[in-house]
């Protein structure tokens, strides 16, 4: 296998390689791409009154709406490896968790609740009108609230 580096087009290969298209070195790389740190989750032992398992269908319906499909396989991530005492590299979406109050993290140490919250009334106003009603029938249902 050959990879392209910087010098002038190769016509011998098939197809021919631009390789005076490689990035020098040092130079900027995707977020994903580099190397990322191993975060230690452990359980954060705050209990909630209003939550689910997260296995719970709510927590991929409705928060996967209102943070993002990633964020949430990140939060299901970290709950896992919480339970279990276990490493992982650092989730690319820990900021968008800390900011919806759903982790704590202070350098390589990331606090993760058990149980998933529900909605904070907010994060309800962001969602689509009729997923949004559909929400506010789920809480009916569950637990008598009005929002």
């Amino acid at each position: 296998m050959r990879y392209a580096v910087p010098g002038p087009v190769r016509s011998d290969d098939c197809p021919p390689v631009a390789t005076d298209t490689a990035p020098q070195p040092g130079t900027a790389i995707r977020i994903s791409a580099s190397a990322r740190a191993i975060v230690h989750p452990a359980i954060w032992p705050d209990p909630l009154t209003h939550s689910v398992d997260p296995t719970d269908p709510y927590v991929r319906r409705y928060w996967s709406a209102a943070i993002g499909p990633s964020a949430v396989a990140d939060l299901l991530r970290l709950i896992t490896a919480a339970k279990r005492g276990n490493p992982l590299l650092h989730p690319l979406y820990l900021h968008v968790l800390a900011a919806e109050h759903l982790v704590l993290h202070h350098g390589t140490r990331v606090v993760v609740r058990e149980q998933v919250p529900l909605l904070s009334p907010r994060q309800t106003r962001l969602l689509p009108t009729w997923l949004r009603a559909e929400h506010n029938e789920w809480r009916r249902e569950h637990d008598g609230s009005n929002e």
